[in-house]
């Protein structure tokens, strides 16, 4: 059974050939090619003789998955709906690398390398606006940041324009003036991200839009990124309140432990007995590893302090934080990993980011192009802008109201109309805004996207053979499972009768050979043998209690078991030199242990209650209801297997 189960898991239907495909099989009319069969044959067999034999016997297990999957399909297990929630959910999976711009992808995860290793310190201005906003609303926002762009390019001080009246509106403006310090990829919204990238050193950007409405940056310095840094520090903390005379008294203590650090004191043992910080004046001052940029978890004056440290175990001189005095040591530098190594890492972040939407972009421009993409929404959006209104984003709109069902795109010959766009904006009524009209637009993008890479994926199938092939395997294998469950594997465990009845039939197959109920003691020398074996002497002590004695010096000392050991599967039993008695035995060697064996009683062979073989009862009654299924499959089910196609694989 395990090996049928392994070989069904693992499946991979071979690609499609050219020209003329030969069957090899038939289940049920349903035709299996011999383009199917080789890549079975070499992914179960490193050294392939295509010899009668191996091809027979592959040949047969293909065909018992076959007809367990033939069973299931006429079930109807590919109609429960968990199975095809799951199906549909590996679709989407398998999909996903066949509905991006492999070019532009790839060019987009060397940018986010390149950002990587590099990063930038980026001063903005922040101008709220809603993504929906009205177009009225969207022309006021950019027309502040115009505004505060052409006073900064006559002169004033950029951090003067952020914090002053009518200037930025990011919060933090008031604590740090725009400066938003050293970033690098996947630290800032993308759009952000590119433009600061996109900006030399010295220059204001033009202004852009994220999310959050629109921006101004200017970018003040560029540099390689430092990696990450492992540090310890010893902490003298100030209080925000603190007077004159308490930051002078904070000063003169950290500075007398720095001395003592150069004058060759353990900075361990100063950070344990000084340290103000609980968090790790226990653990020898031992930060989280951090590195330089937005994400940081250190402030700016720390971490440049930190990475200004150029060997480890160096100790930087007395620091100040808005938290106190700090006494850095450098512990272990890691810098930005190879391209090679962050390749996966980078992959996954840019399909999780929105800048994968450039990728995708790409592609549905491609598709559009390739199956003749004719735009009809001008006047199939019309009625959605004049009646959709407030009742919509609160989800009360009666969409009844909808009498016509026109066309709003063609693609490849197929017509996409009013009535398919209605379920996804049912969906999205919720994130419509106070904008609704304006949302409208923005979702119909969004629906037709989502539509033109739906019919793509309804197409990989026959475009390519590979997505074919694990989309079957994955069908395939999620049925097998399910159909094996309920028909060998948890009907054996929930049939008690049908178990003991197999087990009265086949008593024969579940007996106990020799054995004996014995204290077995594995010593580490002879003389810690001797000395167990002396203590077990003793009447009062329990081989718990001498294994307990024995283990002071070292757990590894002595090891006990108490057990009915069968003979022949006990190595350490069946290898003794001399025949194993009632009572204490002699010590002897063996594996390079020393064993002293306390015999209580040899137990002859003899038959197995139920209770006592009832795991390989199971598994074997397992094995017999697979047996017998599998003949009324192949009498329920036609198969037919071309033998001729069959041995000519390998010529």
């Amino acid at each position: 059974m395990n090996k049928l189960i392994a070989f069904a898991l693992t499946l991979m239907i071979g690609t499609s050939v050219f020209g003329q495909d030969p069957v090899i099989m038939t289940i049920n009319g349903k035709k299996i090619t011999k383009s199917e069969f080789p890549q079975i044959y070499l992914k179960n067999n490193d050294n392939p003789k295509y010899d009668q034999a191996s091809l027979d016997e592959y040949v047969e297990l293909f065909k018992r998955f076959k007809l367990k999957v033939a069973e299931a399909e006429l079930l109807g297990y590919d109609t429960i709906p968990k199975l095809v929630r799951e199906l549909d959910g590996y679709e989407k999976q398998l999909a996903r690398p066949y509905l991006i711009d492999s070019s532009k992808n790839e060019s987009l995860i060397r940018e986010a390398y390149d950002r990587t290793v590099n990063e930038v310190r980026a001063s903005h201005i922040l101008i709220r606006c809603e993504q929906n906003a009205s177009p009225a609303d969207t022309l006021i926002a950019y027309n502040k940041i115009m505004a505060l762009k052409k006073r900064i390019e006559k002169g004033e001080p950029f951090d003067r324009v952020a914090k002053g009246p009518g200037g930025s509106e990011d919060p933090s403006v008031k604590n740090n003036g725009g400066d938003l310090g050293y970033f690098n990829a996947f630290q800032m919204v993308y759009p952000f991200e590119d433009a600061a990238y996109s900006t030399p050193v010295g220059s204001l950007s033009a202004p852009f839009r994220t999310r959050f409405g629109y921006h101004i940056v200017n970018v003040v310095d560029k540099r390689p990124a430092r990696g990450t840094i492992e540090t310890a520090h010893l902490m003298i903390s100030i209080d925000q309140n603190a007077t004159p005379e308490m930051e002078n008294d904070a000063k003169k203590k950290i500075d007398e432990l720095y001395d003592l650090i150069q004058s060759g004191k353990s900075f361990e043992d100063l950070v344990e007995a000084h340290s103000d910080d609980p968090s790790s004046s226990k653990k020898g001052g031992v930060l989280p590893a951090f590195g330089t940029g937005s994400n940081t978890r250190m402030v700016p004056e720390f971490t440049e302090a930190a990475f200004a440290l150029t060997s480890d175990g160096e100790v930087s001189k007395p620091v100040k934080t808005d938290y106190g005095y700090h006494i850095i040591k450098r512990l272990k530098l890691t810098p930005v990993p190879s391209f090679e190594a962050m390749r996966k890492e980078l992959e996954g972040k840019v399909a999780k980011d929105v800048r994968s939407e450039q990728s995708q972009a790409s592609f549905i421009a491609k598709l559009k192009k390739e199956y003749g993409y004719k735009d009809k929404s001008k006047s199939g959006l019309k009625w959605f802008y004049q009646n959709l209104d407030s009742t919509y984003a609160a989800g009360n709109f009666d969409f009844s109201q909808l009498k016509s069902n026109k066309v709003l795109f063609k693609l490849d010959g197929k017509k996409f109309r009013q009535e398919d766009f209605v379920p996804y904006l049912k969906k999205s009524s919720r994130s419509a805004g106070d904008n609704v009209q304006g949302a409208i637009g923005t979702m119909y993008k969004d629906w037709e996207k989502e539509a033109i890479l739906a019919y793509e994926q309804s197409q990989l199938a026959s475009k390519y053979p590979a997505y074919k092939a694990l989309t079957t395997e994955y069908h395939d294998g999620i049925l097998l499972y399910e159909v094996m469950s309920d028909k060998v594997w948890n009907k054996a465990m929930k049939d008690t009768v049908g178990l003991k009845a197999f087990h009265a039939n086949n008593a024969a197959n579940y007996v106990w050979g020799k054995r004996l109920d014995a204290d077995m003691f594995e010593c580490a020398s002879m003389d810690l043998a001797k000395k167990t074996k002396e203590l077990l002497a003793i009447d009062t002590l329990t081989a718990t209690t001498v294994t307990r004695m024995v283990n002071e010096s070292s757990a590894l000392n002595v090891k006990h078991k108490r057990n009915k050991f069968d003979l022949e599967k006990t190595d350490a039993l069946n290898n003794a030199p001399f025949a194993l008695k009632v009572g204490p035995n002699d010590i002897y060697e063996y594996g390079g242990k020393y064993y002293f064996v306390n015999v209580i009683e040899i137990l002859e062979p003899g038959q197995k209650e139920f209770s006592e073989a009832k795991g390989a009862i199971t598994s074997d009654y397992q094995n017999y209801l697979e047996a017998e299924w599998l003949k009324e499959l192949e009498q329920k089910h036609k198969v037919t297997i071309n033998k001729d196609v069959l041995y000519n694989l390998g010529k």
